[in-house]
């Protein structure tokens, strides 16, 4: 996708480097002039979202972890003291837990763009699949933070979650006395705790890396679905154009961060992390944080631990499995009525189960989550069967028919609109 190189060294020190460790290159080749589909919407801009997330989440933990204590006995103390006593502590500590909040919304909303416009499909399989590793690894991770500030909800959301892989047959006793460390969740479990969320995160760094590299060698998907067939048309240099789309939705994004970590900084959050851990008093409602709640509602809705468990995975796996789910060979569902709406309900139905998961494993909720969860399943199934009988509507034969309105009902962007006009030659 990317072509030749057209970086060309202008100094000699440049041309020494180039000619010894091309980095200056691979960063031009990468971030200045890859071409981009130029009619790429505002959907797009969240995966540089994530990135600065990323780092964002990473640089603040690092500096939380020089003041917190993976003591059971003095973590929530330790908490207390970065809010009250470290220089600007309180700001870290809310940029970290908001962040990881925002770092889910950003991948959700990047998650549903891929569903909707079929960026998992041929060529970007492997693409899709190592999106669905760093959706796990970011779980994992939010989980085991989540336990560290070590108040009631803390601890009993990781004896429940943790207690869960005692279901399996043969090694599940044994994974739970190794997560716990001993025989209960205690001091054991918040060490191997704290360990993994420092270390998760620069695995998923490895892993965003690989995604890159990934998206940089198949191209980006677009809109229409439509594959690049004529670079000079059909694209735009990565630099200025995309560059300057994704700092805007970066900035108008860090508004709705800024807003929530100075003024509405524990919304979020559950009021009972604010007592600290007691094993001899249980909350009356556990509940995990908001990300997790439709996986918690579909392992609710089994009435069998074990198969609520595999439920549970299965819902996450399976998205894993969509390029080979979808039969249709049309990517966009802008231009798959019936998908189309399919999708919107399965929008419609992951908001309910995130509502049923926050309510009480009580009737008619548990019910409610049942239908729900069949729902969601149901939704995979109805993707490989429409995809065999489904008409799709006319589309444009290239992304140039789609940015110029060659076609009616063509996606393109502002950004490409402007440009359109103008030779490609410079780029």
């Amino acid at each position: 996708m990317s072509g030749h190189s057209s970086y060309t060294p202008k100094t000699g020190f440049e041309r020494w480097l180039d000619a010894r460790l091309p980095i200056v290159r691979l960063m031009h080749d990468s971030a200045v002039s890859y071409p981009v589909p130029r009619n790429l919407n505002y959907f797009w801009t969240f995966g540089g979202i994530l990135m600065f997330m990323l780092v964002a989440q990473i640089v603040t933990g690092i500096i939380l972890a020089m003041h917190y204590t993976p003591e059971s006995k003095m973590a929530f103390n330790s908490v207390e003291h970065i809010m009250r006593d470290v220089n600007y502590g309180w700001l870290l500590r809310y940029l970290h837990s908001n962040g990881a909040s925002m770092f889910f919304v950003a991948v959700y909303i990047h998650i549903f763009r891929g569903l909707y416009y079929g960026s998992y499909k041929a060529p970007r399989e492997v693409l899709w699949i190592l999106g669905v590793v760093i959706f796990l690894l970011m779980m994992a991770t939010a989980f085991m933070g989540y336990v560290l500030p070590w108040g009631q909800m803390s601890f009993w959301g990781a004896t429940v979650i943790t207690n869960l892989f005692s279901a399996l047959p043969v090694v599940g006793e044994t994974i739970v006395t190794f997560l716990w460390g001993g025989y209960s969740v205690d001091n054991p479990t918040l060490n191997r705790f704290f360990s993994l969320h420092y270390l998760l995160p620069f695995m998923i760094f490895g892993v965003v890396i690989l995604h890159v590299w990934a998206l940089h060698h198949v191209g980006q998907n677009n809109p229409t679905g439509v594959e690049v067939k004529n670079v000079q048309k059909e694209t735009v240099p990565f630099t200025p154009y995309a560059t300057i789309k994704d700092l805007f939705a970066m900035v108008c994004f860090i508004f709705v961060f800024s807003y929530f970590v100075f003024y509405q900084p524990n919304f979020m959050g559950h009021a009972d992390n604010y007592i600290p851990a007691n094993p001899a008093v249980t909350p009356a409602h556990i509940v995990p944080e908001w990300y997790f709640l439709p996986f918690y509602a579909i392992l609710r809705a089994i009435p069998d631990k074990l198969g609520g468990v595999i439920a549970m995975f299965a819902a996450i796996a399976v998205l894993a499995f969509l390029p080979w789910l979808d039969t249709s060979k049309v990517k966009s569902m802008t231009y798959r009525p019936v998908a189309k709406v399919m999708f919107w309900a399965f929008v419609f139905v992951c908001i309910i189960l995130g509502w049923l998961g926050a309510m009480p494993a009580e009737e008619p909720y548990v019910t409610y989550s049942q239908i729900f969860t069949a729902l969601y399943f149901g939704y995979f199934i109805g993707l490989f069967v429409i995809g065999l009988f489904e008409k799709p509507l006319a589309m444009p034969t290239s992304i140039a028919d789609s940015v110029l309105g060659a076609m009616p009902g063509g996606s393109g962007s502002r950004m490409a609109s402007a440009t359109a006009a103008e030779p490609h030659a410079k780029g």
